[in-house]
């Protein structure tokens, strides 16, 4: 595996790539886990070559977010990737990406606002900005996301069809299932920061979604379903709840009742000092 941390360098190893075939993309902040190394797998069924981006993005974390806390373990993560077959990491620094006198901001309508585009202003400016440049950079053609952030997805489809960055028709961005602890707990390099009693009660949060999946699909209305959600969350050990929202799986506008279309259950919530995201799958009503 060839690691790279300038453009020019990536320009030189992509081009060598592409000779060879397909080239997937696979973009992390690092700290990888069995999540990440799940879309790597999936890449290689798409691509003659899989390039991994790591890089802890400083334009989606708030001013009082973990920026100078989220893991960092670069070695360990090479190894990982060495060990699955990767062809290139791309490990650029801070000043690689965003050189002196930087300007420019991507933000993507509808599909950011709302849900953790509320709770985090900003995010998605930044994930969508970062995103922007790693598809010029590196020129995939597909990239894979994990499903376990459905509204990032959602944002960087917008985004891709509406800048033209993938060819029209052609699914170029793949959205891979979330990958799960034992428990039912998403899989997340942000689990890190949970204690021992708290890792454990956050397995609440996957099984009171699926309970209330099942009262909805079973015909219980929405409003009650979801403020039992945040009240059973509450009682099980978390802080507080950003959102519990029932939404169309497309446009992530919420919904007050369940239709024929897809829909997902959407959820945030507090543990200890560690914020969760989840989201679910519901199925719609014939």
């Amino acid at each position: 595996m060839q690691t790279v941390t300038t453009l020019e360098s990536l320009r030189q190893a992509v081009e060598s790539l592409r000779k060879h075939g397909r080239l997937a993309l696979v973009p992390t902040m690092g700290a990888l886990h069995e999540g990440h190394l799940t879309l790597v797998r999936e890449a290689k069924k798409h691509a003659d070559a899989v390039v991994v981006s790591i890089f802890v993005n400083p334009t989606q974390f708030g001013p009082n977010e973990d920026l100078d806390a989220y893991p960092r373990q670069l070695e360990a993560d090479s190894r990982l990737l060495e060990a699955e077959g990767v062809a290139l990491l791309w490990a650029p620094t801070v000043a690689a990406m965003y050189p002196q006198g930087f300007a420019t901001s991507i933000s993507v309508s509808g599909v950011s606002e709302g849900l953790c585009g509320t709770a985090r202003p900003g995010h998605f400016d930044g994930v969508a900005t970062v995103v922007c440049k790693l598809f010029n950079q590196v020129m995939p053609d597909v990239a894979l996301f994990g499903e376990k952030d459905w509204q990032q997805l959602a944002v960087i489809r917008r985004m891709a069809r509406d800048l033209d960055l993938t060819r029209p028709h052609v699914d170029a961005i793949i959205g891979v299932p979330t990958v799960r602890e034992a428990d039912g707990l998403a899989m997340s390099s942000r689990n890190a920061y949970l204690s021992s009693e708290n890792r454990a009660a956050a397995a609440a949060l996957p099984r009171e979604m699926r309970s209330a999946i099942e009262a909805l699909e079973n015909g219980s209305a929405v409003a009650p379903t979801l403020a039992a959600l945040e009240a059973h969350l509450l009682q099980s050990g978390f802080a507080s709840v950003d959102y519990a929202q029932l939404t169309d799986a497309a446009s992530l506008v919420p919904l007050t009742a369940l239709g024929d279309a897809p829909a997902r259950l959407l959820v945030a919530a507090r543990i200890g000092t560690t914020r969760l995201i989840d989201n679910m799958a519901v199925a719609g009503i014939d």
